[in-house]
């Protein structure tokens, strides 16, 4: 397949946002237009991201600073798809949460219990938490430990999220922690699991063949794209390099430097 072909014959883009739109505060410089060349076109895009810290109004605001219009219904991050599981399968438990204030009131807007209690506690959920402390790895380790039963669940794998600077400790860190004093790992609700991928298909009306998975890690959001059995397109300005891509066992259908080389492809084809 080549990248015209792919646009073709795509409807829906599926953008990872972190490393592949922009970098922590730093938007590249090909996005914007390139958001709005999809539109021209005809095709429709939304934003799935493994980050939990933020909700929906948060990433407006953020890509608002950023320089790009954008409507809460248009991201579903593994925060959104966490709650939705959570509140589906355990609406009637009490949730001990290792996350952002963000999250929590996300899980509290729909009506899901949430605990500082590690008496009251059924169910364990960690995020990506930039509001981490020692105090809440120490009270999931307790739990773990008192409650071997206990549901145990993540946002995300990912063990970094990508930053202007470099990397900074992901959700999947923190769980790597955990699992180093517990030896427990939990269910991962995100990326690379096609949920993601299959509610924003849903939502759109587009079918398999009509969708782009696009990110800049192999593990995640090429992974999540394979898993939904959508079309893949690497992008190498986040986490991925042509080293990696090389020695994947898994590829992608295409692996470019970046969205701008997408965006000047688009412009030859008007």
């Amino acid at each position: 397949m080549t990248l015209r072909e792919l646009i073709e014959t795509t409807k829906l883009y599926l953008f990872d946002l972190d490393g592949t739109l922009y970098l922590s505060e730093d938007v590249f410089p090909f996005s914007a237009e390139l958001l709005k060349e999809i539109k021209a076109r005809g095709a429709r895009y939304m934003y799935i991201t493994n980050n939990s810290s933020k909700s929906g109004p948060d990433y407006v605001a953020k890509m608002t600073r950023l320089g790009i219009e954008s409507t809460e219904d248009e991201f579903i991050s593994s925060a959104f798809v966490t709650t939705k599981y959570m509140s589906e399968n355990y609406a009637d438990k009490c949730i001990y949460l290792c996350g952002t204030q963000s999250l929590k009131n996300q899980f509290l807007s729909a009506g899901l219990c949430v605990t500082d209690s590690t008496e009251k506690a059924d169910c364990i959920v960690i995020g990506s938490d930039t509001e981490l402390t020692f105090k809440k790895i120490d009270d999931v380790c307790r739990l773990l430990y008192e409650k071997p039963n206990i549901t145990y669940i993540a946002t995300n794998p990912d063990p970094i999220c990508p930053t202007e600077y470099g990397n900074m400790p992901d959700c999947g860190a923190i769980v790597d922690m955990i699992f180093t004093a517990t030896g427990k790992m939990p269910i991962y609700i995100g990326k690379p699991s096609p949920l993601m991928a299959e509610f924003s298909m849903q939502i759109c009306g587009c079918e398999r063949e009509e969708t782009v998975v696009i990110g800049d890690r192999l593990d995640t959001d090429i992974d999540c794209g394979l898993a939904a059995d959508t079309k893949t397109l690497l992008v190498y300005s986040g986490f991925a390099t042509p080293e990696m891509y090389e020695n994947a066992e898994k590829k992608p259908d295409l692996a470019i430097a970046d969205c701008g080389v997408l965006l000047q492809v688009m412009k030859k084809m008007r």
